[in-house]
């Protein structure tokens, strides 16, 4: 497996919210850290549906709708829907 480089903004994911079951095992209010080089324990489909976004945010870009450093995403499953603060800071 490779190792996250460390390279751009710190990631950290926030779950706060689960409807229904996670097949992934989250639950609200588990927090890691996550980036490109690392889908922290993601299921893949949520991780491909988030790495456009998320390759963006780490590496300092902002979309429109975007505000500050703080964004919210969802998990494509709907009947099992997950969804998560994700939170930029500098690294240190």
């Amino acid at each position: 497996m490779a190792s996250d480089p460390g390279i751009g903004q710190k990631v950290i994911a926030t779950i706060t919210g689960v409807k229904g079951k996670c097949s992934a095992g989250h639950q609200v209010g588990d927090t890691f850290e996550i980036s490109c080089h690392n889908p922290a324990g993601l299921c893949g489909y949520f991780y491909h549906d988030l790495f456009p976004n998320l390759s963006t945010f780490q590496f300092g870009g902002m979309l429109p709708w975007w505000q500050g450093d703080t964004i919210q995403a969802q998990c494509p499953d709907s009947y099992n829907l997950v969804t998560m603060k994700l939170e930029r800071t500098k690294r240190s």
